[in-house]
């Protein structure tokens, strides 16, 4: 497993290699990408902070739960630090398993599970300001 912290742009084809295996039929990966706009506020770029050390040690815990639910081969995850312009990617989660089924499901789980608990922080900044946002998983907004 790959669990990344960097200030550095997310290379996804470096993550779909990582997890790619030949018993694995299946390879989902999922970008996080900057948008434009948020609580109908044009946003002008974000900033990231974590603690790295306890960031990359909770990535590891949860793709170990996720790895115990779904039979998935391989986990890898990177997050983006610091300023990030609109249209960058700050996270990219790749997750390789024998079916695409199951591959979908453990990248859908590994993202909310994410969202919830690795520490990261990300400050959105707008024209005329700017908040700390804490993240939200798909179900929390259904």
């Amino acid at each position: 497993m790959l669990f990344e912290l960097t200030a550095n742009p997310l290379d996804a084809t470096r993550l779909v290699e990582h997890v790619r295996r030949d018993e694995a039929g299946a390879v989902a990966l999922f970008h996080g990408v900057v948008r434009n706009e948020n609580m109908g506020r044009r946003v002008l770029y974000l900033e990231y902070d974590a603690y790295p050390e306890m960031a990359t040690k909770v990535m590891r815990r949860i793709a170990e739960e996720v790895a115990a639910k779904f039979p998935v081969t391989e986990i890898a995850i990177q997050h983006r630090t610091g300023r990030l312009e609109i249209g960058e990617t700050s996270l990219l989660v790749a997750v390789s398993s024998p079916h695409r089924k199951e591959a979908f499901a453990a990248c859908h789980a590994l993202v909310d599970r994410f969202k919830e608990v690795v520490p990261i922080w990300k400050k959105e900044i707008w024209e005329g300001g700017e908040e700390w946002i804490e993240g939200e998983t798909v179900e929390s907004r259904d």
